[in-house]
């Protein structure tokens, strides 16, 4: 088994309601912020990082040609969606068998790129997920306390402080434990943290979650200020 992530998993599947009617004709993917597609922008961090598989589902006949035009290998969940770790199960056929990188593909980047920073802090003797963690001061739009604190050491635990960010490396030999079909990738990550082996890397630029409407205007307002 490889010890480094050589495929990326792109979550594109769901069903995008929090977004009301600009997914009525279009899975959330294909929305554009600043002139480009959420999906393009989430696909230009990943040149140099390996195979980039997606998995799809709502309305996907248009972003599974968008993708695969681009090279990315496409998955369709039928007929049930799958969630992030039944989906990422379902993958691993074609991402192999060693650590992967997953990222959602509604979140925008202001900053270095965060594929990368994983890259670089990623210690599969020590870890067995590496999770971009953004300061809630940093996470623009973003009104809750965090999803995670990280301590000093880089271990995670449940807690306020830092919000997921959406884009981890994360080992997939813990899958093949869980019965149920569709799941979330949470469930991976509780039985990481109890044997203290989740951890966070602090993300040094800023992040937009673009899950409703509003994110659209303030993610072009965070790109226009990096770009100043």
């Amino acid at each position: 088994m490889r010890d480094h992530p050589t495929a990326v998993m792109m979550f594109a599947a769901g069903f995008g309601t929090r977004m009301k009617d600009l997914t009525k004709d279009q899975p959330k993917p294909m929305i554009k912020v600043a002139g480009k597609a959420l999906v393009d922008h989430a696909l230009d961090l990943t040149h140099g990082t390996g195979r980039v598989v997606a998995n799809l589902h709502y309305k996907p006949q248009k972003l599974q040609y968008h993708l695969e035009v681009q090279g990315v290998e496409t998955l369709i969940e039928t007929p049930d969606i799958l969630d992030t770790g039944g989906g990422l199960r379902n993958a691993l056929p074609l991402l192999g068998d060693g650590p992967v990188f997953t990222m959602n593909t509604d979140a925008i980047w202001a900053g270095p790129n965060p594929l990368h920073l994983l890259r670089d802090a990623w210690n599969p003797a020590t870890m067995d997920a590496l999770l971009v963690c953004v300061p809630t001061a940093q996470a623009v739009g973003h009104a809750g306390l965090g999803d995670f604190t990280l301590a000093e050491d880089g271990r995670l635990s449940r807690g306020p402080g830092v919000v997921y960010g959406g884009i981890q490396i994360i080992k997939t030999d813990l899958l093949h434990d869980i019965e149920e079909p569709a799941f979330s990738l949470n469930l991976l990550w509780d039985m990481m943290q109890s044997n203290g082996r989740l951890c966070g890397l602090r993300y040094p630029g800023n992040w937009c979650d673009v899950g409703h409407p509003g994110g659209i205007a303030l993610a072009e307002e965070m790109l226009e200020q990096h770009h100043v």
